[in-house]
């Protein structure tokens, strides 16, 4: 998620790209989103979460493995966590969740026996391949089983609500400032960028549910509920990249920084969407769409 500005400026050139991208990978998502073949987008997930692994591995190293100049240890800790990611997502395509599961857990386990043999912070190891693949299931499994058009819709919907809770959060805290959030985790967000950001996914998705002439009322709490979701999912990488003193996961994307830094706000809101959806019964477009 972008960061929230208060008092500083941003150079010209670096908002420019920051803009620039944001367009290119919103566009490319959304024509992943309706693509008549969901694999593809399950695919392109997988993609995303192994570039993602090689951020959260190098991330959470021990301060004594940072030392060491070998890289084989980091690769390997890719490779498995993004394996378990690949099999799980493939098994779930084929209507085993609970293989899929297995599998995540599996590669769980794996990252922490093989962290734990050069005593490199095995928990966080293990962690991010739930923290990964947890929200790629979510997001292919999102995808791909509601009916054609609730899935398309479902993961528009998703992407509309985290991406106008990012922008508004970014405008606002930009023009307003004002008092942090959370100072001691997240020094740039402030209360007004947050308050903002859910304003605007609150205004953008009433206009995506009047177009769909979907429920209003329980589409704006829906919302509400999706873009605060987003704003914990934000913290905690923030948290995290605090705990090991590192402002950016990595720098993949121009004026963004890495994919966990891009992608922090839809892994909370995918996985607690998925549970509403498969877990609570959610109607995914509120009965909005057949």
């Amino acid at each position: 998620m972008q960061q929230q500005h208060s008092g500083l400026s941003v150079p010209a050139s670096e908002g420019v790209l920051r803009v620039l991208f944001g367009l290119f990978m919103a566009f490319i998502a959304l024509v992943l989103a309706v693509a008549p073949v969901p694999e593809l987008f399950a695919a392109m997930t997988v993609l995303a979460m192994v570039f993602g692994a090689r951020e959260w591995h190098r991330l959470v190293r021990s301060p004594e493995q940072r030392r060491i100049a070998d890289r084989k240890p980091l690769h390997i800790q890719t490779a498995i966590t993004g394996v378990s990611i690949a099999l799980a997502v493939m098994a779930l395509m084929l209507h085993q969740f609970p293989v899929a599961l297995v599998l995540i857990v599996g590669g769980a386990v794996a990252a922490f026996v093989m962290a734990r043999r050069r005593d490199d912070n095995p928990l966080w190891h293990a962690f991010g391949v739930l923290y990964l693949g947890l929200p790629a299931l979510a997001l292919a499994g999102l995808r791909a089983f509601p009916t054609a058009a609730q899935g398309t819709w479902t993961i528009v919907a998703l992407f509309l609500i985290v991406w106008s809770t990012d922008t508004g959060a970014l405008v606002f805290g930009k023009l307003i400032g004002g008092k942090k959030l959370w100072p001691a985790v997240s020094p740039g967000k402030t209360w007004a960028g947050t308050i903002g950001g859910t304003f605007t996914a609150l205004m953008v998705f009433a206009m995506f549910a009047g177009l769909l002439s979907l429920k209003m009322l329980p589409s704006l709490a829906f919302a509400a509920g999706l873009s605060i979701i987003a704003h914990l999912g934000d913290l905690f990488e923030s948290w995290v990249k605090r705990r090991f003193n590192t402002k950016d996961s990595g720098g993949l994307i121009p004026g963004h920084g890495g994919i966990l830094d891009r992608m922090d706000s839809i892994f909370a809101a995918s996985v607690a969407l998925a549970i509403m959806v498969f877990g609570l019964g959610l109607h995914p477009t509120f009965g909005g769409l057949s």
